[in-house]
């Protein structure tokens, strides 16, 4: 009996993480073997702009997170990817961890669990607190802010004392078995696609080393929850350098794609040699052929954690295309780019709530 039992015992400690390390992909896929199929969407209430505004005092509506996570749950979702941003920290660290705390419990009695970002690169890169400016009409996501800002982004200096906001964070909560994951910087090296006037050649060396010290601050703190950072531009199978650290480095793979099924498949494909659990964190834009019916299966099929863009037609006007910022809109687009419900709680599209609930196997 000697035997069995000190296999039985070296199993457990394989499945167990390590604190303050990156997570072997045994111990990564025990964690995902754990889980049922992960799905869900990205999450801002419809009453809020961006992430800024969703989490500062004044703004804070959890009345309405917990009529629109109610519509989550009612598909089957059991998981949300949130975006926090820094300054609700540097303004007010005790209320903003407050104002998580009554987010998770929303979630739990919605038995959701969510994903929680830090950092964002993608939309204006001079994010101000108070009051934030209402939605330019018919455009996509015009009010979405990034974290940090680009004057703390070129500061070495200034970028260290963002420390205390993650490792304050993750420290609270590290042992909350209602959070899923952290997720630490999304799309660092994204240039917004001229949108603001943003040199790549100056902000990817700058988002790249708060990214890596990110990882670093995160993994000081000891969550028992997995981090990642996801990719989401350029040949998965041939990373460059900025890819290749997020990848060699998350303890779960995380990527993005709003590409059709054979292409998906194809990136899906490709992270398989990592050896650790999938998650697609962003997909879903239909007039790009990435649609719940053509994708979602095969991420059932593959296991792949799944979070779509967009939720409830809000603030962002996410229903709109990228192009919504070049190209005049004067009404509902049709299709729609992304989003599940209308304001009301009325599903875009029947079918497509039909094929989640009968994928989670919601009533």
């Amino acid at each position: 009996m000697i035997k069995p039992l000190f296999l039985l015992f070296a199993a457990t400690l394989v499945a167990q993480a390590v604190p303050g390390k990156q997570w072997t992909p045994e111990e990564a896929n025990a964690w995902h073997d754990k889980q049922p199929w992960l799905i869900g969407a990205n999450y801002v209430p419809a009453t809020s702009i961006s992430q800024l505004e969703m989490w500062q005092e004044e703004t804070f509506d959890p009345e309405r997170i917990d009529l629109e996570l109610g519509w989550a749950e009612s598909l089957g979702f059991n998981t949300m990817r949130v975006f926090l941003h820094d300054i609700p920290w540097k303004t007010d660290s005790k209320g903003f961890i407050k104002r998580i705390e009554k987010f998770i419990d929303i979630a739990e009695k919605h038995k959701i669990r969510p994903m929680f970002v830090f950092f964002d690169s993608c939309w204006n890169p001079d994010p101000k607190p108070g009051k934030q400016p209402e939605p330019r009409p018919h455009v996509h996501n015009s009010g979405w802010v990034q974290s940090p800002g680009w004057e703390i982004l070129q500061d070495s200096a200034k970028q260290d004392e963002l420390k205390p906001y993650v490792v304050g964070v993750i420290s609270h909560f590290k042992n909350d078995k209602r959070i899923l994951a952290w997720d630490l910087y999304n799309e660092p090296n994204n240039e917004n696609g001229g949108r603001f006037k943003e040199d790549p050649a100056k902000k990817f060396p700058k988002a790249l080393e708060l990214l890596k010290k990110t990882f670093e601050w995160a993994r000081e703190a000891e969550p028992t929850q997995p981090l990642s950072s996801g990719i989401w531009i350029g040949d998965f199978a041939k990373p460059d350098d900025f890819a290749r650290y997020q990848l060699e480095t998350s303890d779960i793979i995380n990527f993005h794609t709003y590409t059709p099924l054979e292409k998906t498949k194809e990136r899906v494909e490709a992270l398989k040699k990592y050896n650790r659990p999938i998650m697609c964190s962003e997909y879903m834009a239909r007039p790009e052929g990435s649609t719940f019916q053509a994708v979602l299966p095969y991420f059932k099929e593959q296991k792949v954690i799944s979070m779509n863009w967009g939720f409830v037609d809000g603030k962002s006007q996410t229903i709109y295309p990228w192009d919504s910022w070049k190209k005049q809109y004067t009404g509902e687009p049709d299709p729609w780019f992304h989003d599940i419900f209308r304001k009301d709680g009325t599903p875009y599209k029947e079918d497509e709530v039909k094929l989640i609930r009968s994928l989670t196997g919601a009533k």
